[in-house]
């Protein structure tokens, strides 16, 4: 038996678990959860668990390569780790002075969720570059500006205290897939007569075994919440003396929900109207009741109002003060970390490039990026308008670096590729945005050939670029100090992390007693004035963007394996558009046959699954996919438009609208 060392998983999932990773020298004989997280309590997903095929896979970059072929074509050259950073930096340098640093543009987003390895060193570096800002609005955008705005920097409910619900509310969110520790709490709560409510699309596990399940078209959520509220105003189960004591907008949001009656929501959210009013009744009825408000809800035109109207439901029915009843959002805020004085450089008033919006910008004549420096993302597997991503990452004129732990759809389009390390080979230190928990991780192995935590890259891009000051935090342990000296933790909590690596919050906190709204008077904001600007206005709803040509509606679910594209390298299976029986024989289509998936922005070539867990008039393709598992290498990106959504300047995903026929005959068989 090799030793047994602790680590902490930093991928993008709320649930952060704590490992115990079996090594035998620097090999990685096995990885399972330990129970220092008391979450997380001993279990880990399947995708971690394998995580060894991650890094040691036949993708795995070990070297730095510099491309040969054509772009796009995956020909590239080994270098030395000099030779590639002296041409990044010199090239960096030429537009910097030539164009001005904002033609640079770096794009980074959840490939770690670790303080050490995004925005840190790397923001140092952007930030005196004069680079371009990145708006990270791909995801937690539109909810994160209704959460902010409703109840300020408020955690919601631990995710252990689920048990403790008599009812919970599963909107637009998938545990199964996306944060398999709530469902331990979830069957503990059943067991003892808690009900369970879904509000999805798609029947998931969950839904199958759910009292209810909702079956929304995407982008009605906002309505439906909206009647609900309607519902307990209407009824006089609204808790007028909460709302009084802890809200503002009261009189105004009463208004604008009150055009939403049980049978007119129901009609546009295509559900049955009586299921609606016993969601309604039932949550009335229970206390604690609980919300878990996924980010699902908010990828379409209404997101933004749609989690406003969901996270408002606790403040209407009266649902805060006891253990087990609210909502929970992110937890983040429990235990935040603060980079600033690791970074060492404030942020500049440079241009912000929307993330959802690159494809646009890199294939705009006049969109004035020169260089990108992809980093902690997979862009052409992420991001909207794939086609147009495409076509800007073809271009000869663009320099572009990709930093990566294996070989990407993106990587393969780069100039220069850096290999990074995984979390197994180097320091991190993350908070969580689900358990409310800060864990530091130490490197448990060598790191595979020559790759480098991002850090030390960073750090040495700067030395090139003569940005380097003798003050700057370097190294893990100095970046670590920085980083816990400028947190505003708990003196228990850093004792706690000093001592075993991990800090989290007691049991049993409460919203409205242990954890108050973060708005300036402390109270809940229902039509938060800047909110309601920008979405012109708050809560209400616009039209479904369905067309005779294209009418069916297109979701991108997570994939149980994989976080976001995340390990998409390790499954080389034919992906399939998932079809209600009855929208495949309505066009004439069998279980497994091969597909066209269509509308303006372009096509995607795969395999059918008919599945009666779809409802009628939706489809779904994975997110994240890789180009491999299609016919043509389009994913369901290809699909999606880069529209906004009502806040935040969100993804749209689940607003693409699609049309499904045979594929033409001739097509390459899978």
């Amino acid at each position: 038996m090799g030793e047994i060392r602790s680590s902490a998983c930093p991928l993008d999932c709320p649930d952060a678990c704590s490992l115990a990773i079996e090594v035998d020298g620097d090999r990685v004989v096995s990885l399972e959860g330990d129970r220092r997280n008391r979450f997380t309590d001993g279990f880990i997903c399947s995708k971690v668990r394998n995580f060894g095929r991650h890094m040691t896979g036949a993708d795995r970059l070990d070297t730095p390569l510099v491309r040969s072929g054509a772009k796009g074509s995956g020909d590239f050259t080994a270098v030395s780790w000099d030779e590639a950073l002296d041409r990044i930096a010199t090239r960096l340098r030429d537009i910097v002075r030539e164009q001005g640093g904002e033609a640079i543009l770096p794009v980074c987003y959840g490939g770690s969720n670790g303080a050490l390895t995004q925005d840190c060193v790397d923001a140092r570096m952007f930030r005196r570059l004069g680079a371009s800002r990145l708006g990270r609005t791909v995801c937690a955008a539109p909810t994160g500006s209704a959460a902010l705005g409703l109840f300020g920097k408020m955690p919601g409910i631990d995710l252990p205290d689920y048990e403790h619900a008599d009812l919970v509310v599963l909107w637009g969110c998938n545990p199964s897939a996306t944060g398999i520790h709530l469902v331990p709490p979830l069957q503990r709560a059943r067991a003892r007569g808690s009900k369970l409510v879904v509000v999805d699309p798609r029947r998931t596990p969950l839904g199958r075994t759910a009292d209810v399940h909702l079956a929304l078209r995407p982008g009605t959520d906002v309505v439906v919440a909206l009647a609900i509220a309607r519902w307990l105003f209407s009824n006089g189960r609204a808790d007028l003396e909460f709302l009084a004591a802890h809200a503002t907008g009261v009189d105004e949001f009463r208004e604008r929900a009150s055009q939403w009656t049980i049978d007119r929501a129901a009609a546009v959210a295509q559900i049955d109207a009586a299921t609606l009013e016993r969601v309604a009744a039932m949550y009335a009825d229970a206390s604690p009741a609980a919300i878990r408000c996924g980010w699902g809800v908010e990828r379409n035109r209404n997101g933004g109002s749609a989690v406003a109207a969901i996270l408002a439901l606790p403040a209407i029915g009266g649902k805060f003060g006891v253990r087990g009843g609210g909502y929970t959002m992110s937890n983040g805020r429990a235990l935040a970390l603060d980079a600033s004085a690791a970074i060492a450089e404030p942020e500049r008033p440079t241009r912000e490039i929307n993330m959802n919006q690159v494809g646009r910008v890199l294939t705009d004549p006049h969109g004035g990026v020169s260089a990108l420096f992809v980093y902690n993302c997979n862009p052409l597997a992420t991001l909207p308008d794939q086609n147009a991503m495409k076509r800007g990452l073809l271009r000869e004129d663009l320099f572009t670096v990709v930093f990566d732990q294996v070989m990407t759809d993106s990587a393969r389009f780069a100039d220069v590729v850096l290999p990074a390390t995984t979390f197994l080979e180097h320091d991190e230190l993350r908070s969580s945005y689900g358990a409310m928990a800060v864990q530091r991780s130490r490197p448990i192995v060598r790191p595979v050939g020559q790759s480098r935590p991002n850090y030390d890259v960073f750090a040495d891009l700067c030395d090139r670029l003569g940005f380097a000051r003798p003050t700057d935090p370097r190294g893990a342990e100095a970046l670590v100090a920085a980083i816990i000296g400028a947190s505003t933790l708990p003196d228990e909590a850093t004792r706690a992390l000093e001592r075993d690596d991990i800090a989290q919050t007691r049991p049993g906190l409460v919203q409205f007693i242990d954890m108050l709204p973060g708005t300036a008077d402390a109270k809940v904001h229902l039509v938060p004035a800047d909110l309601d600007a920008e979405a012109g206005p708050l809560y209400a709803y616009r039209e479904d963007p369905a067309t005779a040509a294209h009418p069916l509606a297109l979701v991108s679910p997570a994939l149980a394996r994989q976080v976001s594209s995340t390990f998409g390298q390790l499954d080389a299976r034919p992906a399939a558009l998932h079809m209600h029986p009855e929208d495949a024989q309505a066009r004439g289509l069998a279980d497994g046959a091969r597909i066209r998936v269509f509308n303006d922005l372009g096509d995607v070539r795969c395999r059918l699954a008919v599945d009666a867990d779809m409802r009628p008039g939706v489809v779904s393709l994975a997110k994240g996919l890789w180009s491999g598992r299609t016919d043509n290498g389009a994913t369901a990106n290809a699909l999606c438009s880069d529209a906004l959504a009502d806040l935040g300047g969100g993804a749209t995903f689940n607003d693409a609208r699609v049309q499904v026929e045979a594929a033409p005959p001739g097509d390459a068989a899978l």
